[in-house]
């Protein structure tokens, strides 16, 4: 019977993300009423019990921290309750060592749950879990680390990758860039890009395209801190004039780099990540988004209806197209031949199976492990198996 309730209660969660994210799966086009909740406010008493611990770079990234903490406020807003958000010391370069402390300040401010997002938080979210069994943790972008106090999100930010890409080329670009932030080391950000090239290949292969009609250059240059810098901008501004037409700003501030590079060049094209960035720049054809702000909403809502021990604890949530927690924002974006028709077409395929998205992106080589898959070939200065439409160019 337990099983039996739980699923139900899964399905109740899934269904409410689909009828917020609606039709364009994952339209998170509408900022407004996010931006009009302060990020800061007072508590009566000095506690804030819903609290979120900044992922690297700034709390206004336009994309991922951004994303995440609009969930937060606007669901403590909505709900009485008092929040507050934490960013870890040094920055850019925050260690594990910030990270616990900037956890174990939220705890101190009476936190009862505090999300969390970004891979890195692992070690400091493990530690102050443990310390800390009656605080609730959310894990975005994470995995569950075997405590009944801690809950992951994840999303299959590939279809998102895909769709961008694939409707780039539908739309008649040629010349692509991907720029991710995490130097090649964030799962998220290789998703998104292992994605694009993806469904680049996809798209020159239905409209019949010569080989190596598209060349897609790639790069994690200057992305490792995702902030936005004087040589990530001359880095765009380099492609743009060298005939790029669109790059994919896969990382945080790094927008802001893409941005002032696209401004310089009257044709330049920007795709944004993670939420709608359309409102940041007439150059944004469309964003490769995930749920971010209503995922969030929805694990605090189950938390405060006391559905965490049956719905949350110790699990990860995997959510892609078939959650409407993946996709494209059709109400913004600026296409004029890739159609909202065939957008649909096409998300329709990856929401019920029928075409799947390869997540398995490989690594670049360390000094831990070696070059593999997709991201291996790049490292090693080859053309990744399976693609003959698309001539990739790797920078370093």
């Amino acid at each position: 019977m337990k099983k039996i309730l739980s699923l139900i209660l899964a399905v109740a969660m899934l269904l409410g993300v689909a009828m917020i994210l609606g039709s364009c799966g994952g339209n998170e086009s509408s900022e407004a009423k996010y931006d009009k909740i302060p990020d800061t406010m007072t508590s009566s008493d000095g506690k804030y019990e819903v609290a979120m611990v900044t992922d690297v770079g700034q709390l206004k990234d336009k994309g991922f921290n951004q994303g995440t903490w609009n969930g937060t406020k606007y669901y403590a807003s909505q709900n009485g309750k008092s929040y507050k958000y934490y960013a870890p010391a040094n920055g850019s370069d925050a260690k594990d060592n910030d990270r616990i402390a900037a956890m174990r300040q939220a705890v101190t401010n009476g936190a009862k749950i505090i999300v969390a997002p970004g891979y890195l938080q692992a070690t400091a979210m493990e530690t102050v879990a443990k310390d800390n069994p009656d605080v609730k943790f959310v894990f975005v972008d994470g995995w569950a680390l075997g405590l009944k106090n801690v809950t992951a999100i994840t999303y299959k930010e590939q279809e998102s990758g895909y769709f961008a890409g694939y409707a780039a080329v539908k739309e008649g670009y040629r010349k692509l860039g991907f720029m991710g932030g995490g130097g090649g080391t964030n799962p998220a950000c290789n998703r998104f890009g292992y994605g694009f090239a993806q469904g680049a290949e996809a798209a020159a292969k239905d409209l019949g395209l010569d080989d190596g009609a598209i060349e897609l250059k790639y790069s994690y240059m200057f992305g490792a801190s995702f902030s936005a810098s004087t040589d990530l901008q001359n880095m765009a501004a380099g492609w743009y004039a060298a005939g790029t037409e669109v790059i994919f700003s896969c990382g945080g501030s790094m927008f802001d780099s893409v941005k002032a590079a696209a401004a310089e060049y009257s044709n330049a094209k920007i795709i944004g990540v993670d939420v709608d960035q359309s409102g940041e720049s007439t150059r944004v054809i469309t964003s490769a988004v995930k749920g971010l702000s209503v995922s969030v909403e929805k694990i605090l809502g189950q938390f405060y209806d006391g559905k965490w021990d049956t719905e949350l604890a110790d699990k990860a949530q995997n959510l892609g197209a078939a959650d409407d927690s993946t996709g494209l924002p059709t109400d913004t974006w600026s296409m004029t031949k890739f159609t909202k028709a065939d957008y649909e077409a096409l998300f329709a395929k990856v929401k019920n199976g029928t075409l799947t998205i390869d997540a398995d992106t490989g690594s670049i080589a360390t000094d831990e492990i070696s070059a593999t898959g997709f991201l291996g070939a790049l490292d090693e200065g080859k053309q990744p198996d399976g693609y003959t439409k698309v001539k990739v160019v790797y920078t370093k």
